[in-house]
């Protein structure tokens, strides 16, 4: 029997809370949960995507349905090359969600995947990547926004 694989795809410069809370919520939904790391050579990040998918696949290593992996080019290539049989993607607003609706347009249009949109849990709905990027820039303290016994280092 063929299992449903999710394709969560993102920068995740770093893993929140928030995406954490996606992958719990996606492997209610999918068998497998693969969490795909862009790389990006015009965004500048905090981590390198090597730091990022240990920094993540160290979290996860006790959970043999969550895969961590990074790649560059078009996520909707990533698909077919994973066996993905849908993409995952997390909304936190209405402007998340308008991106996200083109986005998973295009990505359908491109390959015939469905995109899932999960709502942010609302406890978690102010807490963005960029944001605790900004925080650790001021030596703050980010351990509130990441998931429990997850490390950046």
């Amino acid at each position: 029997m063929k299992k449903n694989i999710a394709l969560f795809a993102g920068s995740f410069d770093p893993f929140t809370r928030g995406h954490a809370d996606i992958v719990e919520r996606s492997l209610a939904i999918f068998d497998e949960v693969i969490i795909a790391i862009g790389i990006n050579e015009q965004k500048r990040t905090l981590f390198s995507a090597e730091r990022r998918q240990e920094q993540i696949a160290r979290y996860y290593a006790s959970r043999p349905a969550i895969g961590v992996i990074t790649y560059s080019g078009l996520t909707v290539d990533l698909v077919r090359q994973t066996g993905a049989t849908a993409l995952v993607r997390g909304i936190r607003s209405g402007s998340d969600f308008e991106y996200e609706r083109t986005l998973a347009d295009l990505n359908r249009h491109l390959s015939g995947v469905d995109t899932v949109l999960l709502c942010t849990d609302t406890r978690l709905s102010f807490i963005s990547s960029s944001a605790v990027r900004e925080l650790i820039s001021f030596g703050r303290d980010v351990s509130d926004f990441l998931p429990e016994g997850f490390v950046l280092d």
